[in-house]
């Protein structure tokens, strides 16, 4: 790879040593970064627009708005760009209701050469709900104060596209002397699971880079090395309906889904979580598997009614030396076991079930951003496993060399008043900069 970028600078500088050479790849470099200082403003303005549109999934709604402005503005700087529409009789059967016959969209940057492509961006544009509690501004509606921009979306990930599209716009500048090429793919729909994105683009062979960075907030403190599991489910207890006035004549669902929440409370629960991982995560009780019961809950329709059916959901999240088939069979064989002695008549459904995934930590791609990271920041993140989900896994699964590193956290993303530090979106764009010139060292 650096005898190719050295080919490059040769024979467009008329370089006559290597000394020169690294010399005259530290200027580019040092050029691109100008390039980001100057440009900044455009795609704040970009940043503005983008979080303006509301981009919610599983709805769907606004995606090819969104699509359309990211590529032209892309275009504007000579970016390759396209808008490809994924099928419908692919997203159609992974969708809810709600998002089916919606078309899903994946913009594509690249900044081609003759070489490889080298780093492959991720970063998805659905967002979720704008919801309540606002005080600053309106959740579409993003005001800058101070430093910070506020706005949904502005922290998960619009802001990690900003950063994107600064570092390929300051690539871009120099497209000629690079040696390797660099792509992004802007993706949706990664709040409802990411099979109708990412997964998407990984299944269908898509991706030509071998080192991918998604731009997740993380904030430039730590890097997510792996994902935690997740299983999604429900717990279907059926009674039978009579008037409330003769409850004697019915059989409460309600009363039996309680009495099996409480028993699941006071056993299955603590023995969930008294699994731990050897890994490091973002939070000291991520590090721990967890159970949480009742997110979402429906029963009955009347007061005056004994409530025929209750349903109970399931969320349980896997540590990494989990796997989803254990895991669901445990809590089936539990449930099913406490419903037949208490006289229960149930159903378990599994809606979500994906497995936690870990990188090599030893990959070359920590390594590269650590230190990019040390250089143009001052800091040297942690590596850590998100408690969360994360694209990252379809990446994983597939052999690539990926990490998920990018602007933003706080603790705002999903929340009322989320935003980002403008000046975190400018240092993160550097840093990828940064890692890209550290890969064409070797």
């Amino acid at each position: 790879m650096y005898v190719l970028c050295i080919s490059y600078i040769y024979s467009l500088f008329r370089i006559h040593s290597l000394g020169d050479a690294i010399l005259s790849a530290k200027i580019i470099k040092d050029r691109a970064f100008e390039v980001i200082d100057r440009e900044s403003s455009n795609v704040i303005k970009l940043l503005i627009d983008m979080i303006s549109i509301p981009t919610v999934s599983p709805e769907g709604d606004n995606y090819i708005e969104f699509s359309k402005l990211v590529a032209e503005f892309l275009s504007s700087y000579g970016i390759s760009s396209e808008i490809h529409r994924i099928p419908l009789e692919y997203t159609d059967p992974r969708l809810p209701d709600v998002g089916k016959g919606k078309p899903r969209y994946v913009v594509i940057a690249r900044i081609s050469d003759p070489g490889e492509v080298l780093i492959h961006f991720n970063g998805h544009y659905d967002v979720v709900s704008g919801g309540i509690g606002w005080r600053v501004t309106e959740p579409f509606k993003p005001r800058i104060v101070g430093s910070r921009i506020y706005g949904r979306g502005s922290s998960d990930m619009k802001g990690g596209i900003a950063s994107i599209i600064l570092s390929m716009i300051a690539l871009q500048r120099f497209a000629e002397t690079l040696g390797h090429g660099v792509e992004a793919f802007l993706v949706p729909d990664e709040e409802i699971g990411g099979e109708t994105g990412t997964q998407y683009i990984v299944e269908n062979n898509m991706v030509r880079g071998r080192y991918v960075i998604i731009a997740e907030p993380t904030g430039l403190e730590r890097i997510y090395i792996g994902q935690k599991g997740r299983i999604r489910g429900l717990v279907i207890v059926r009674g039978r309906s009579a008037h409330g006035a003769s409850p004697w004549l019915g059989v409460n669902a309600f009363e039996k889904a309680s009495r099996l929440a409480v028993k699941m409370f006071d056993e299955l629960v603590p023995k969930i979580e008294s699994k731990r991982s050897k890994y490091r995560y973002d939070y000291e009780e991520a590090s721990k598997a967890t159970l949480m019961i009742g997110g979402l809950l429906r029963g009955g329709d009347k007061i005056n009614q004994v409530p025929g059916e209750v349903i109970f959901s399931l969320d349980r999240r896997l540590i990494v030396e989990e796997n989803v088939d254990e895991a669901w069979n445990e809590i089936k064989v539990y449930v099913e076991s406490v419903a037949r002695s208490m006289g229960i008549d149930l159903d378990l459904k599994l809606i979500l079930a994906q497995n936690p995934a870990i990188a090599n930590e030893n990959s070359r791609i920590f390594a590269a951003i650590e230190a990019s990271s040390a250089e143009v920041a001052g800091i040297m993140p942690d590596k850590v496993v998100c408690y969360n989900g994360l694209d990252m896994i379809y990446y994983l699964q597939r052999g690539y060399e990926a990490a998920t590193y990018g602007p933003g956290g706080y603790g705002t993303p999903h929340a009322p008043d989320e935003y980002i530090e403008i000046g975190d979106i400018l240092k993160a764009s550097k840093i990828y900069v940064e890692t890209y010139f550290r890969f064409m060292k070797g």
